[in-house]
């Protein structure tokens, strides 16, 4: 419990310790989103965008086993065309020669090499946003914000024609 003093204190420096912003920290939702994809989400109160790393997450598991299963059913095909052993048959009865199983085998295979990096991306950009979306969590823009344009004076004074941009955050 705080005191008194350190309320007022901690009034006077303009911050408020009761304030959930103040206590956050982007170390642990990054720690927690390493942990389970999402957490860190959740933990920077952005409900919304739990559901869309786990989707995301989910659809490269998805393409993994879908590949690895297409690709072993390949390679079996490809084994059987090219044993030399009469006694084995390819679940395609001959229809396709050992080279064009072999290019579809070749296929889903690269294709799940690529479903595990897409994983690990994803993964990855969940941590990225727990993080930065943390170290934003106390970021406050104000309502007065204002642009304006106009003429440069310093390049004006040397004799050249020059426009200045100056933005103003109140």
């Amino acid at each position: 419990m705080l005191s008194l003093a350190a309320l007022r204190v901690n009034a006077q420096a303009g911050r408020d310790t009761s304030d959930w912003r103040y206590r956050h920290s982007p170390r642990t939702a990054s720690l927690l989103s390493l942990a389970v994809p999402g957490a860190g989400q959740i933990y920077n109160r952005k409900y919304w965008k739990a559901p869309i790393a786990w989707a995301g997450l989910g659809t490269c598991v998805h393409f993994i086993q879908e590949n690895t299963r297409e690709y072993k059913r390949y390679r079996t095909a490809y084994i059987a065309l090219v044993d030399n052993d009469p006694a084995t048959t390819d679940e395609f009865n001959g229809r396709y020669s050992s080279n064009q199983v072999l290019k579809v085998t070749d296929t889903y295979r690269k294709w799940r090499d690529i479903s595990y990096i897409c994983l690990g991306a994803v993964y990855l950009l969940n941590v990225v946003d727990a993080s930065v979306d943390a170290h934003f969590v106390r970021f406050d823009v104000s309502r007065d914000l204002s642009a304006s344009l106009g003429p440069s004076l310093s390049t004006a004074a040397m004799g050249a024609p020059g426009i200045s941009l100056s933005v103003a955050l109140r």
